[in-house]
């Protein structure tokens, strides 16, 4: 018996067998499965009972264009104040979060490709080595969406591969950007970002039509089951959405409104 999906409509049966028809036109493209250099288990969120609870799986994110560096201070100090996971900035701001973060097991999280994923991939790759070389403990990257788009798998596996293998043992999260897929295709993103050797994969950037979504992460969880991380980000700006999140599956998040959240 068919067992129902959430309000999406979808059966978790309709979910296996997408599931299974995208790994065999995988398969059928003879891509390869890569190993990360270190393959960390993923880290199992406690029961949120309380909104305090949520801090340690927030990356405090400030991505915007007009941020300072007073403004990264800032945020650098309420990831210490709040015990954040750590913190996302661009990286023009890395160099300026690590020197404020030495010292402590706060990470210091950044993008690349960011906000569109229309990077060529050398673009990407260089991005990944330079922000690494100035302290960047996780790297958040944007895929070629309109390839995923087009059906165009290896090149959106060969722009992965690319900046896992560049990141060595730096955890890279996927961003597949939800808002432009259809269900199909995040499946599909979310097996390419497996099969790269991602550590995560990520729903949004939060610069595009939506961020997250309960129903988006539900699916991540079915198609990457316990084998990936998942960070939900992108519109998540109160406790019981962020609650939400993880209860759907998410095992970090990503909000610029955390301070907000931990303190309802």
């Amino acid at each position: 018996m068919s067992v129902r999906g959430g309000c999406d409509g979808f059966s978790n049966d309709h979910r296996l067998s997408l599931i299974q028809k995208i790994t065999k036109e995988i398969d059928g493209l003879g891509l390869e499965s890569m190993k990360t250099a270190i393959r960390k288990p993923m880290e199992k969120p406690k029961s949120v009972q309380k909104s305090l609870d949520l801090a340690p799986l927030i990356e405090h994110t400030l991505l915007k264009p007009d941020a300072t560096r007073h403004d990264i201070q800032m945020f650098c100090d309420e990831a210490k104040q709040f015990n954040f996971r750590g913190v996302c900035v661009n990286p023009v701001f890395v160099k300026e979060a690590r020197s404020q973060l030495t010292g402590t097991d706060y990470l210091v999280i950044t993008v690349i490709g960011f906000p569109l994923g229309a990077n060529v991939t050398a673009t990407k790759v260089a991005e990944t080595k330079h922000v690494i070389g100035l302290g960047a403990n996780e790297v958040d990257m944007v895929i070629p969406i309109g390839a995923l788009k087009e059906g165009d798998y290896r090149a959106v596996y060969k722009d992965i591969c690319a900046v896992v293998e560049t990141a060595g043992v730096i955890p890279v999260k996927v961003i597949i950007e939800t808002g432009f897929l259809e269900e199909a295709q995040k499946t599909a993103a979310c097996l390419l970002a497996e099969r790269a050797g991602a550590a995560f994969v990520k729903t949004s950037t939060g610069f595009t039509l939506r961020g997250a979504t309960v129903e988006d992460v539900k699916l991540m969880k079915i198609v990457v089951g316990e084998r990936l991380g998942i960070k939900a980000a992108g519109g998540i700006r109160d406790f019981q959405t962020a609650r939400a999140m993880v209860e759907a599956g998410a095992t970090r998040l990503g909000c610029s409104a955390s301070v907000a959240i931990v303190t309802e």
